[in-house]
């Protein structure tokens, strides 16, 4: 499920992958539904690529979700991540996450975690899971991105080559040669 969430830096709360366009996502705002197109020069991350820094290896988000969803019973977080000082929200990160990385995970990154977490509840979605794909879709999703090369280099050539054949045709004009003499 996490794999269809993201976050878009510079803009509040997550979104749902709704479609995909050719240079864009329109995406849908998890806050109030309202659908925005994404371009490429805006950072937008999956949650489903978000770990958190522990004193061993990194533990994905869709775990910490699940632990913070087992503590909280699926519902909102019982702590105000905006009103608590630090030490409250690292003991509260302790105790669901007791081996997370002191020096590495920021209480900024508590907070961004807790307000996710209240809007993907309050938007019922409690399964934090990421959802494995059938090879099928994995496979027709290696051919789809083995074909697009391939017509972007038939546009460059395309365009390379008209680009070329007005420059000829300009430079003839100006010299003269090949022209009509009447």
């Amino acid at each position: 499920m996490l794999k269809n969430i993201l976050a878009v830096t510079g803009k509040p709360g997550l979104f749902k992958l709704v479609s995909r366009g050719q240079n864009m996502l329109i995406v849908e705002s998890l806050l109030d539904g309202k659908r925005m197109p994404t371009y490429a020069r805006d950072k937008i991350v999956s949650l489903a690529d978000v770990s958190m820094f522990t004193t061993g290896d990194d533990l994905p988000l869709s775990e910490v979700l699940t632990r913070l969803g087992k503590k909280e019973d699926l519902k909102p977080a019982s702590i105000e991540p905006k009103k608590a000082d630090n030490d409250e929200l690292r003991a509260y990160f302790a105790s669901f996450v007791p081996d997370f990385d002191r020096d590495r995970v920021y209480p900024s990154d508590i907070r961004k975690l807790i307000q996710w977490y209240n809007v993907l509840v309050n938007a019922g979605i409690t399964d934090f899971s990421v959802e494995e794909e059938s090879e099928e879709n994995a496979e027709a999703k290696v051919d789809e991105v083995k074909a697009e090369p391939k017509a972007e280099k038939h546009v460059a050539r395309n365009t390379a080559a008209k680009t070329s054949q007005k420059a000829a045709g300009k430079s003839a004009a100006k010299t003269g040669v090949g022209a009509k003499k009447g």
